[in-house]
């Protein structure tokens, strides 16, 4: 394709085109043949794709798998007993209702996030202009075909691939594209053998800063150079969300502990001599009561209200960001950073309100530098700005040119009537060869005679001057002066800045009287012997907050890697300036010039920091990549390629490190979808990068990228907080159902309460604690680790079973069956038949009677375990403080606690709970059982916390933190 590009710029196409244009018939023919000039967007999932999906997704389907064993269940028992109990229909229903009601919830929030996304995409119909049939017309950028002759001005976008064949001072800001942001010229010359260097082609979708020109169009929609970064973005595929990953890996643990725990006592009551169908009716109530029900509602609500799109999520597990430099970490606006005049550098001031650094405006020197920078300049601000703050106008012209422009406008007053104070009568627009801009002015302080003043490459500038200001005197520039502005010149330029010089030269009246004819062409005035004035210097300056936000990423363990298309030593003083090279920290070339050694005897290891060039790059290994990503904590790549960003981004993830990656341009696009997570800029990002990213940063501030690290973060820990909580309640609900197997006692919890257990009381979860000063969650953490399950298991969760069962022991003793009588007890218990069941002191008891105790047990059994989850849930609040240290602020938690203990009492004294749920009314001392055991997990758990945070480290956070 290259190749065929490079014919089209080679070609003589004056020779072969009607300036015409097409014919309206031909084009309509050749855009029926090619189709429109637009992207083809790619390929969209269909809606009831999208709806299952959610339906059975990943946490889903371990519920689905539970509705349809109870189902089966169900069916075993209707099929062999004559009047089946109803609990595994009702715990099957239930749990399907589950599922559609979040899956239906999550559905919903999808679609109203995709929805703001779609109306994203929606904002940029465009216009071209055309000739056909000699006619110049307005038509819609869609309908542009191969051939057509187009126009663009400044400030249009280009519609379409274009060869140029005629232009007047057209500059196209290639930056989208190649990320170059000077402005690069357009002329009908061909000046390179690659289509993206040379002058005669402008690319679709990139904008036309200043001029006018006229070009063919050679190549539309997808097969412009843009429409194949486009598709080279779209092909490639994205991977899962690192949360889903982890949920993926929770449901595996959870399913291997269930159907562990189920295989097991279905052989173990095989060998009690149960019949087989008992026994798989035993596994199918195991597994069912080890799925906790609740949690999918509360993680599908955890998400979607705190995050609103996954993309926070994957946010909070980032352990690498690449980060464009330009408008990212910087306030993409050039800025006057230093001036050098009267031999010495002054500050400028770059702050937004001006209440930095400033310097002695009282010298003629700075007198004559503002002028010659006001008036050798051709930026103007736009109309109807007057009540902006200076440095926020926007102005039309190039950004050195603006910058100069805003300086003196703050430190001087109107630049426009300095300009009308001193009209220009000729001007030399900058050029490539040799590199100076000059104009001619009348001047205001004198009535007769012309200054001329001049700016450009400071060393091009200098070569010009015999003489120099100083105080406001002309003196010689001697060898001495000219080793000052050496110096001055390197010290500027070392910071990353762009340096320009300055002269000017007052030219004498009796020479150049008013009305003189200045010829630019033949040049009939001096243009050497000038007077050397002072340089200006300028930088594109780090946002503010970005610093702080750089300085939070480091602490949290998250790398930052600035990648950029910038000269290396302004990369690397920016990356100085805000953090990404921290202080004290040097590149092998520091090192080098420290010890006066050459840079290739510097052992590399011992450079913590590292500039590495585009061009050296693109020699690497992906090892040799792999080491330098490996070895250096603070990286910064300079002069890159779009491919090559692509590159850096798959280094990191070889690493195994998560990557968010930001980016502006178009040519950040591949790069933005291979990432992990690929954030495009909401002002300045173009479109293409938008629909490649999974979120969009509306401020376009690095710093709010941490803020949005942060909120993931806490999302996570919120989740395993959550996850601590729910598990927990597990273990009092199957250890009942073992023992009733083992033991042969009567069932102390059904299916109905354990239901009621974990959708009544474990939904109303906690939003818990916010904000923590410790960043949770550190890069690579598991949702759920093996610390998790054992603390909810095997420590909290067993002390909430003896809870439960003290109360059940209690409530049967009371009513006359003691402990030892229970024992083996259950074939007669559960018999319908037998109606004359001693207990323990002799009475009698029908079935009926036996069951209405039993179904007390189970209220009560409920009852203990809201009590102790009172308990779990304060505990469950705080990782590693005190609760006192934390406080009980949280509103939405209070409610939780009292909400759970309100359900209780209403399921336990509500009229008609007996018949409806078989739950029946408790005597006031049978809530007070489980209190003790309440507060033994609160002490025990205040211990351990104590113990965490006087020895950090030690076995105990080994074991019991996760």
């Amino acid at each position: 394709e290259e190749s065929e590009e490079r014919e089209m710029a080679e070609l003589d196409l004056n020779a072969c085109l009607p300036p015409q244009g097409l014919t309206n018939q031909r084009a309509q023919d050749i855009l029926a043949r090619d189709g429109p000039n637009a992207l083809t967007p790619p390929p969209t999932t269909p809606e009831w794709v999208k709806f299952c999906r959610q339906l059975f997704g990943g946490f889903s389907i371990l519920l689905w798998i539970g509705a349809i064993l109870c189902f089966l269940a169900f069916g075993i028992q209707a099929a062999m007993e004559d009047e089946p109990s109803n609990d595994n229909l009702y715990l099957g229903v239930v749990l399907a209702a589950v599922v559609i009601v979040t899956g239906c919830f999550s559905y919903y929030q999808e679609a109203k996030s995709s929805k703001i996304m779609d109306s994203f995409k929606n904002m940029v119909p465009q216009q071209a202009l055309v000739v056909r049939e000699g006619e110049k017309m307005q038509i819609n950028a869609e309908e542009v075909v191969v051939g057509d002759l187009v126009e663009v001005k400044g400030g249009d976008r280009v519609p379409a691939d274009l060869r140029i064949i005629s232009s007047h001072g057209c500059k196209v800001d290639n930056s989208s594209l190649t990320g170059e942001s000077e402005p690069q010229t357009r002329s009908p010359e061909f000046t390179h053998e690659n289509p993206l260097e040379t002058r005669n082609i402008c690319f679709f979708s990139t904008n036309c800063v200043e001029g006018t020109a006229r070009g063919i169009v050679i190549a539309t929609g997808d097969r412009t150079v843009m429409g194949r970064i486009a598709t080279l973005a779209s092909g490639l595929e994205v991977g899962r969300t690192p949360i889903a990953m982890e949920i993926e890996h929770f449901i595996q643990l959870i399913t291997g502990v269930a159907v562990f725990l189920g295989v097991s006592f279905f052989v173990l009551s095989l060998i009690l001599g149960y019949s087989w169908l008992e026994a798989v009716i035993f596994l199918i109530g195991i597994i069912v009561a080890n799925v906790p029900e609740g949690l999918l509602a509360t993680v599908t609500v955890c998400l979607t209200l705190t995050a609103k799109r996954m993309a926070v999520e994957t946010l909070g597990s980032t352990s690498t960001i690449c980060s464009d430099k330009t408008g990212t970490l910087t306030q993409n606006r050039m800025t006057v950073a230093h001036m050098w005049f009267d031999n010495q550098i002054h500050e400028a001031d770059t702050t937004e309100d001006q209440s930095g650094a400033t310097f002695d405006k009282r010298s003629p020197t700075w007198t004559a530098l503002s002028r010659i920078a006001g008036l050798c300049n051709r930026a103007v601000f736009k109309a109807g700005q007057e009540n902006i703050s200076v440095s926020k106008r926007d102005t039309a012209g190039d950004a050195s040119e603006s910058a100069l422009l805003k300086c003196i406008e703050l430190s001087c007053g109107s630049v426009r009537k300095m300009r009308d104070r001193n009209p220009k009568v000729a001007e030399i627009p900058f050029n490539s060869t040799n590199k100076y801009q000059l104009s001619i002015h009348e001047r205001e302080d004198s009535p007769q005679s012309h200054v001329l003043v001049m700016k450009g490459a400071p060393e091009r500038i200098l070569d010009r001057c015999s003489t120099i200001l100083v105080q406001g005197k002309e003196i010689p520039l001697d060898k001495e002066m000219q080793d000052a502005f050496q110096n001055a010149y390197m010290e500027l330029g070392g910071l990353g800045e762009r340096v320009l010089g300055f002269c000017h030269l007052n030219l004498p009246s009796g020479k150049f009287p008013r009305g003189f004819k200045f010829d630019t062409d033949e040049l009939n005035f001096p243009t050497e012997k000038l007077c050397f004035v002072g340089l200006m210097s300028m930088i594109d300056p780090p946002r503010a907050a970005v610093p702080d936000a750089v300085g939070k990423c480091r602490s949290a363990g998250i790398k930052v890697i600035m990648v950029t298309g910038d000269h290396p030593i302004t990369a690397k003083a920016i990356a100085k300036g805000v953090g990404i090279i921290s202080e004290g920290n040097e590149t092998v070339e520091d090192i080098a010039a420290r010890l006066n050694i050459p840079v290739s005897q510097v052992n590399p290891r011992e450079a913590k920091a590292c500039v590495v060039h585009g061009s050296d790059l693109k020699d690497m290994t992906s090892e040799q990549l792999d080491e330098i990503l490996r070895n250096h904590t603070e990286i910064v790549f300079a002069r890159t390629s779009p491919q090559q960003k692509l590159i850096i981004v798959e280094g990191c993830q070889r690493q195994g490190a998560i990557v968010a990656v930001t980016g502006d341009g178009v040519n950040d696009s591949p790069a933005l979808k291979k990432a992990d997570i690929g954030i495009a800029m909401g002002i300045s990002g173009s479109d293409v990068s938008k629909q490649a990213a999974d979120m969009i940063l509306l401020d376009d501030n690095f710093a709010s990228i941490v803020t949005g690290v942060e909120e993931g973060r806490l999302i996570f820990d919120n989740l395993k907080k959550s996850i601590a909580y729910t598990l927990t309640s597990n273990i009092p609900e199957i250890t009942p159902f073992l023992l009733f197997i083992i033991a042969n006692i009567p069932l102390p919890l059904g299916t109905v309460t354990i239901l009621c257990i974990d959708l009544g009381t474990d939904m109303v979860r906690p939003g818990w604690a916010r904000g923590q000063a410790r960043w949770p969650q550190r890069a690579g953490d598991k949702l759920v680790n093996e610390r998790l399950i054992s603390m909810a298991y095997g420590q909290i969760g067993m002390i909430q079973a003896l809870g439960g069962f003290f109360t059940y022991f209690v409530i049967l003793a009371e009513n006359g069956f003691l402990p030892s009588r229970l024992l083996g007890i259950r074939l007669d218990w559960d018999d319908r038949t037998m109606n004359d069941l001693e207990d323990s002191y002799g009475q009698e008891w029908t079935y009926e009677q036996r069951k209405v105790v039993e179904f007390t047990c189970h209220t009560a059994f409920f009852a203990s375990i809201v009590v102790v989850q009172w308990a779990d849930l304060i505990i469950c609040k705080t990782r590693r403080n005190s609760v006192f240290q934390q406080g009980m602020k949280n509103k939405i938690l209070i409610f939780g606690l009292l909400e759970e203990t309100a359900l209780a009492a209403f399921l336990s004294y509500c009229p008609g709970m007996g018949v409806a749920l078989r739950m029946y009314p408790l005597k006031v001392t049978w809530w007070f059982c489980a209190f003790p055991y309440s507060l033994l997990i609160f002490i025990y758990d205040e211990v351990r916390k104590l113990i965490l945070r006087r020895y950090p480290g030690g076995w105990v956070e080994k074991e019991t933190y996760y």
